[in-house]
């Protein structure tokens, strides 16, 4: 079977779980070599255990990295990690898809949002990327077969309660691809895909009032409504079902084909027909 991704590189930032594992899973199984990065060192048994499978299932490359993007200097050392980790034996070294994926978010209401939830969570979801892509733009292809994907969220431009800071953060990204777009245009294709709810921990930690808030959206998305077999999810309306992480890393690995290359500052919405506001 032909394997589109073959031999190339791809960094995807948070990806020992949830929506990175499954990116880092398409990505493997069309043949592309991993970095695989995470924050905590909670999660290195994780990454490794996840290591082994992809490079056992897909005959790959994959080297867990530790690297936190939230901070000023993690972005750079994870790109030297990933250089020292992949770098020919001629020192040739290019990096030719980066996720962003990695991200926080600290929801509270308008007189309860704090600084230090600001700075986290701008540092995490903004300044990381920022960081990361300006650290690998001298490796990046040199002939637009580059691909960026920045994961965003409908809560840039729908307004949810407690979503001040995170919502923001997200706006932020999207503005970033477009600008990206631009100033990387002979080295890469840069989008970003925009997830409503995605099964996982992060969604259900969510608060009541933003829970009780997005309930009407999510009854009238209309991939959203479950079928027969489909695993009940206590934090969603009755008949209805989150997003699967394969389902947006499938929109993620669309975007990093050949056959995306035409496609470039673009927000692709993976929310199963979630009506968006603009």
């Amino acid at each position: 079977m032909s394997r589109p991704l073959e031999g190339k590189l791809a960094i995807i930032t948070g990806s020992s779980r949830g929506i990175g594992a499954a990116i880092a899973e398409n990505l493997a199984s069309k043949g592309c070599n991993i970095a695989l990065n995470y924050t905590s060192p909670s999660s290195t048994s994780i990454a490794n255990d996840l290591a082994a499978q992809l490079t056992s299932s897909y005959n790959i490359r994959v080297v867990p990295i530790q690297a936190d993007i939230g901070s000023p200097e993690g972005p750079a050392k994870l790109v030297q990690d990933v250089k020292s980790a992949f770098s020919s034996s001629d020192n040739i070294f290019q990096i030719d898809i980066i996720i962003n994926n990695a991200g926080i978010a600290q929801n509270a209401l308008l007189p309860d949002v704090t600084i230090p939830q600001f700075e986290s969570t701008y540092r995490v979801n903004v300044l990381g990327p920022l960081l990361l892509v300006q650290a690998a733009q001298p490796y990046l292809p040199k002939d637009r077969s580059g691909r960026i994907v920045n994961i965003s969220s409908v809560s840039s431009s729908t307004g949810f309660v407690t979503q001040s800071v995170y919502g923001g953060t997200k706006a932020a990204l999207e503005a970033m691809t477009r600008t990206w777009s631009r100033e990387l245009a002979q080295n890469a294709t840069v989008n970003a895909v925009n997830p409503g709810p995605v099964e996982g921990p992060m969604y259900a930690s969510n608060a009541e009032v933003f829970l009780e808030g997005i309930e009407g959206w999510i009854k009238h998305t209309p991939l959203m409504k479950a079928q027969e077999g489909d695993v009940k999810d206590e934090s969603l309306p009755d008949g209805t079902r989150a997003a699967r992480t394969g389902e947006i890393a499938g929109v993620v690995g669309m975007l990093c084909g050949t056959e995306a290359g035409w496609i470039t500052g673009q927000v692709v919405c993976a929310n199963g027909g979630m009506v968006m506001l603009h």
